[in-house]
């Protein structure tokens, strides 16, 4: 094991796609990265989920350096992970995580966290994250924290993130076309971005299976576009995604109690690319209306690194070691 520095951080980030590693000094450098598969208990298994932990954590301490590495590899190890929704995952997760020996101490998070811990310039704030699916989490500066079961229709979400919205533009694209609905760009758009002659001939795709049903979560970005372009269909929508954004932020906000503060609220995830300018309008009007004084900030560094600050944070480690790591972590 190398001599100097050593490592006091284990952070990572584990989703439904990737799981990001890093390994951090106190000082803030970061001795190694990796990245390896999906991570989510939910998709994968808890079994599943533990093997791409521990191969995350093998091929991180080999960027580092430690041929041979003890355990526990470190003081601390922070675990944000998507699927970590409920506290009936924390029980399963938890004494599994602990189990293994990996770090003195685990800190577990649904990933929320990481995202708003890393676009956030203090210790607390509120991160929304809205990709395939949607979720929220906070903290306040008094370390009370606030999360969401984020389980779609089942939890109370109404328009559950790009997914939902993807799906959505088909059905506008159907409805136009069989009568139930308005005219809309989406009739040509939706099966252009397929390579389809219409609407019908991408929902016989999907129900057949030649069009995987998760392809239409790239329909999201169309129909954003078709309301920037003037669609009131899409329009329409797309208002509903964005006051689901708004309503995560603005509970969180109202149960921290920082209504009145100038709260930091980190909004991560692909649907937040859009050039629509209407959807980023709505979201930030509604989210003010509940805190004027909110700022509002966009998610460009990778979310280990609010993973790794967490950690920092929690070692009391000093503000020139969180501006080493940031700086080495946020191009990417």
């Amino acid at each position: 094991m190398r001599d100097n520095p050593e490592p006091v951080v284990l952070a990572l980030d584990g989703g439904s796609s990737k799981t990001d590693a890093v390994l951090v000094a106190a000082d803030g450098t970061v001795l190694g990265r990796s990245r390896v598969g999906p991570s989510n208990h939910q998709l994968v298994g808890l079994d599943g989920a533990l093997d791409s932990l521990g191969a995350a954590i093998a091929d991180v301490t080999e960027a580092a350096g430690i041929s041979e590495p003890p355990f526990p590899l470190c003081e601390v190890g922070v675990y944000c992970l998507a699927g970590l929704d409920l506290p009936v995952d924390e029980e399963h997760l938890a004494p599994a995580i602990a189990l293994r020996g990996w770090t003195g101490s685990d800190l577990l998070f649904n990933d929320t966290f990481a995202v708003s811990r890393a676009g956030t310039t203090s210790t607390w704030g509120i991160g929304v994250v809205c990709g395939t699916g949607m979720n929220c989490a906070g903290l306040g500066p008094d370390g009370t924290s606030v999360r969401f079961p984020a389980l779609a229709e089942l939890s109370g979400d109404f328009a559950p993130g790009g997914s939902w919205l993807g799906v959505r533009a088909l059905g506008l694209a159907l409805r136009a076309g069989d009568g139930r609905g308005p005219p809309t760009l989406l009739s040509r758009r939706v099966p252009a971005h397929f390579g389809e002659d219409d609407a019908d001939a991408v929902l016989t795709g999907v129900y057949s299976g030649t069009i995987p049903y998760s392809r239409l979560f790239e329909l999201a970005r169309v129909l954003l576009d078709a309301a920037d372009d003037g669609d009131a269909a899409a329009r329409e929508s797309a208002n509903v995604l964005a006051d689901e954004v708004a309503a995560f932020a603005g509970a969180a906000i109202t149960r921290l109690g920082v209504a009145d503060a100038a709260v930091e609220v980190v909004l991560g995830g692909g649907i937040f690319d859009t050039r629509d300018a209407g959807f980023h309008a709505r979201v930030a009007q509604r989210i003010h209306a509940v805190a004027p004084r909110a700022v509002l900030r966009r998610l460009t560094a990778p979310p280990v690194l609010g993973a790794a600050l967490l950690g920092l944070d929690a070692i009391g480690a000093d503000d020139g070691a969180k501006e080493r790591l940031r700086a080495a972590l946020s191009n990417g």
